[in-house]
């Protein structure tokens, strides 16, 4: 795999395993509680971050 990839891909980790609850917290918050204008991506990124979210319950880790 191109390191530009493994970056990415590295990054994308980090990124959703710091900020899914935040955002699938927030993201509500703000748009019923703060009245925020309707956005596609943050609601495209709000829905990844809960099947994250399911995901950690759902699937257990065996080690």
């Amino acid at each position: 795999m191109p390191k530009i990839i493994k970056e990415i891909y590295g990054v994308g980790i980090l990124f959703f395993y710091y900020m899914k609850y935040i955002i699938l917290f927030g993201w509500p918050f703000l748009y019923f509680g703060l009245e925020y204008k309707p956005n596609i991506i943050m609601d495209i990124l709000w829905g990844f971050c809960l099947l994250l979210m399911l995901k950690d319950f759902f699937i257990k880790k065996y080690d």
